[in-house]
């Protein structure tokens, strides 16, 4: 008798494409091959992550089926290769040093939060890495900030400069260990130090431990520069009005709402309303600020926990708090852990920076630009390569709205609907996101900033050169805003080196960035509605109240608000009285006495301001519907001064909020109409744009004032003619093209009361809407539409991926039965 014949042995190479690197990906490799009996290797390559397996065909097999399926937790799997191989007889299986030829095309993970794991071993008196700030594994921590290149290897991050002691080199090589292979692994004998200094000038007390001196200075009221993740934090106690009323005047902060860090789900649970959706933000492991309503202050139930009081100057006048749980080993030792001293309960942690600026990410660079604003500063050296602020976000209607996407997010690729040539989008100059596209992926930079500064257009160039040294990406191509003064515009004239360079409309590059997230081929246009502040028209005028028909290729414009002037330009945006009179003006309403807008000018500022505006000096005609929204806000009496952006119309929905569900009065509206041909040409009505006109919102919001009627019902009835003018103006376009879906964009769709109502009365109508869920609504998503037209305009990519040479700055969107309009 013979046994049954031996199985037939294969070899096979395996390549792995995605964020597969420093997410234990190698580790995981191993342990599979070893547990089926396969011999072979693993490595890291810029391709992405190789391994190759021998061994019987049916464990081969197995091997291959279930490795994108059962892949570690932090892995993106986006692409599996396999080719056959001939057996070699090899044993054992090895994880073999990495390879550093070959352009780079694998990705980069986000930084990640502190796993439940680490934060056991973090509290754990018997631990050996009890209360180590740098405490890690291959499921958590550190990963974009610290790569400085590919392969993700130690040697290619800022922990080269920290050997592994003898045993952490143990764990690192023991394939049981979920520190296998953990790049930024340390311990307290061969990791990193955190130092506290303070003092003039600032030194490290030696014998001192430096988190205990942290909090003891956080509870006397002292203000922080904490080194996290992508930067330096300002830390302060929540619950002291002094120590944050300080904070804001040293930081230059103005009004704007400061971010929050509690201990716990709990205690954010007891300060603000908390759903199912906000939960998994708040405790996932990206661990963005998460914008939620806050609770009225009520009494504290017997035996419940007494909750420290939230400082008026945290959030001055707004609805929201932005809340975010520790997600740093340094935030949880800062909280304090169970059995410390009581300390501060509840931190404002907001970015190191002066207004304006970008974040601080340098050591020396921090003593030297945060000494007139922190009294101490928390710091470590393990250097940080790469700035990442924190992501901002909020739930509309049960799902995330990004308001900032950064860390957490970034290097994270978008799929794009269709392949792009090697392309540099620079965005815009408000809440600047650049965008490096090739092929089908489109990689966003982390929040960069406003391109006022010399430094922030430092970052841009910085954060531009790291990003396409990790992605492999050479731009061939490049896009910007059509604005001729835009800084960002600007920097990509300077930098094209005589590669083309196409300039998008500012409200097109809006829709776009909507289309492209929801996988629109561009094929057939859409409803655009770009709703926001400040725009570049293809007028010269500044556009942001527009309804546009669009694909990626070009646009129509198929109404607008009416134009008003913009009397002295910044200056009404940071008054919004100017803008309030300014639409009475435009309207022909009085400017009586009585009106709160009036009132709120200064008599001299008042008279001088009728002058310009009769004689049009330095008006610039806007049709932006976040002017209006400002101009609403201070005719109501809510906001007449606004010492941070969209501060205004962010008290108006406040407002609405306040009244939404108890209002059942008569609404607004607003008034279309067809302008008259120009110069005396006669054009055909349907080539014209409609013109929305608020004189009658302007009128019955005037009287509904002098009959009484509160600020907040007015602010409600507002929302409602907004979302009802966007309904009949989606109705408008689907009667004369038969279009179907809408796409609601521009930083205005931050607000959420107006989002819903736009949202639930046009799919009651009928309509596909597609809302901002993987990029923001506002300028932080702009780089993305440019990117999507300025490829649709260059034609397909070369087989090089790279742009081809000729190039064009106008392009045409084909709407049935109407007319092409260029940028």
């Amino acid at each position: 008798m013979t046994g049954a014949p031996a199985e037939a042995h294969r070899r096979r190479r395996v390549t792995v494409r995605g964020v597969v690197q420093g997410v234990g990906f190698r580790p995981y490799v191993y342990t599979r091959a070893t547990a089926l009996g396969l011999a072979g290797h693993v490595t890291n390559t810029p391709d992405g992550v190789v391994a190759e397996v021998e061994g019987p065909a049916s464990a081969v097999r197995e091997f291959c089926e279930r490795l994108a399926a059962d892949a570690p937790p932090l892995a993106v799997v986006d692409a599996v290769q396999h080719s056959e191989l001939p057996t070699a007889g090899t044993t054992g299986f090895t994880i073999v040093a990495s390879r550093t030829e070959g352009a780079a095309r694998t990705l980069v993970a986000p930084d990640t939060a502190t796993c439940a794991d680490c934060l056991a071993e973090l509290a754990d008196p018997a631990d050996r890495r009890h209360r180590h700030p740098f405490i890690t594994c291959t499921h958590c921590g550190p990963r974009f900030t610290i790569v400085t290149a590919l392969p993700y290897d130690r040697a290619h991050t800022t922990m080269a400069g920290f050997p592994l002691c003898p045993d952490c080199a143990r764990e690192y090589a023991d394939p049981a260990d979920r520190r296998f292979h953990a790049q930024p692994v340390a311990c307290p004998a061969c990791g990193p130090r955190l130092r506290l200094l303070a003092g003039d000038p600032p030194r490290e007390d030696p014998g001192s431990d430096a988190v205990a001196g942290a909090r003891r200075l956080l509870a006397a009221g002292a203000v922080l520069a904490v080194k996290g993740l992508g930067g330096y934090h300002l830390a302060c106690d929540a619950s002291q009005p002094a120590a944050v009323a300080e904070l804001r005047r040293r930081k230059g902060r103005g009004d704007k709402p400061f971010a929050l860090m509690a201990p716990d789900l709990a205690t954010v649970e007891r300060l603000a309303a908390v759903g199912p959706e906000e939960r998994a933000l708040l405790t996932g492991a990206v661990r963005p600020v998460v914008l939620l309503r806050r609770r009225a202050a009520g009494p504290t139930a017997p035996g419940a926990p007494t909750e420290p009081r939230i400082a008026d100057e945290v959030a001055p006048r707004c609805p929201d708090l932005g809340f975010m749980l520790p997600y740093t080993p340094v935030h949880h030792l800062l909280l304090g852990l169970p059995g410390d001293p009581p300390g501060p309960r509840l931190l404002v942690m907001t970015s190191a920076n002066l207004s304006g600026e970008p974040i601080v990410t340098d050591d020396a660079e921090a003593l030297e630009r945060l000494a007139g604003i922190a009294d101490a500063w928390l710091t470590h050296d393990r250097p940080i390569h790469v700035p990442c602020d924190d992501s901002v976000v909020r739930v509309c209607d049960g799902a995330p709205l990004l308001v900032r996407r950064s860390r957490g997010h970034a290097p994270l690729p978008l799929t794009l609907p269709v392949p792009v040539p090697a392309t540099l989008a620079v965005g815009g100059d408000l809440k600047n996101v650049f965008c490096l596209g090739r092929d089908r992926q489109a990689w966003l930079s982390a929040h960069i900033g406003d391109m006022d500064s010399l430094a922030t257009q430092a970052a841009h160039e910085r954060a531009e050169r790291q990003l396409e040294s990790i992605t492999g990406v050479t731009p061939g191509l490049l896009t910007a805003d059509l604005h001729p003064g835009y800084r960002s515009t600007r920097l990509a004239e300077r930098h094209a080196a005589g590669r083309p360079l196409v300039r998008v409309q500012h409200h097109h590059a809006h829709v776009a960035a909507a289309l492209a997230e929801h996988g629109h081929d561009g094929a057939a246009p859409v409803i655009g509605v770009a709703f926001d502040g400040t725009g570049y028209g293809d007028d010269g005028a500044v556009w942001g109240g527009e309804v546009l028909l669009a694909d990626y290729r070009g646009y129509r414009r198929f109404a607008h608000l009416a134009y008003v002037p913009l009397p002295g330009g910044d200056a009404a945006v940071r008054r919004p009285y100017r803008m309030a009179l300014a639409h009475l003006w435009a309207a022909g309403l009085d400017w009586a006495p009585d009106l709160p807008c009036t009132a709120a000018c200064p008599p001299d500022e008042l008279a001088v301001l009728r002058r310009q505006l009769e004689r049009d000096l330095n008006c610039a005609p806007t049709s932006s519907m976040g002017r209006l929204f400002d101009a609403v806000s201070s005719l109501t009496g809510i906001c007449h001064l606004a010492g941070y952006e969209a501060q205004a119309a962010v008290e108006l929905e406040a407002a609405a909020l306040a009244a939404a569900d108890a209002d059942d009065g008569p609404g607004y509206r607003f008034a279309l109409r067809h302008p008259a041909p120009e110069d005396g040409r006669d054009a055909p009505v349907a080539a014209r744009p409609f013109v929305a006109d608020p004189t009658p919102l302007l009128a019955a919001v005037v009287a509904d004032l002098r009959r009484g009627t509160a600020a907040p019902v007015i602010a409600a009835r507002f929302h409602r003619a907004v979302a009802g003018l966007v309904l009949e103006l989606g109705e408008a376009a689907r009667d004369r093209y038969g279009l179907e879906t809408v796409a609601l964009t521009g930083g205005v769709f931050c607000n959420t009361v107006l989002s819903t109502a736009c949202a639930r009365s046009l799919r009651g109508a009928g309509f596909t809407v597609l809302r901002h869920r993987q990029v923001p609504p506002n300028d932080g998503g702009l780089a993305l539409g440019q990117l999507m037209v300025a490829a649709a305009r260059q034609g397909p990519a070369g087989s090089d991926g790279r742009a081809p040479a000729a190039t064009t700055e106008r392009g045409g969107c084909h709407v049935p039965g109407g007319t092409r309009q260029s940028d």
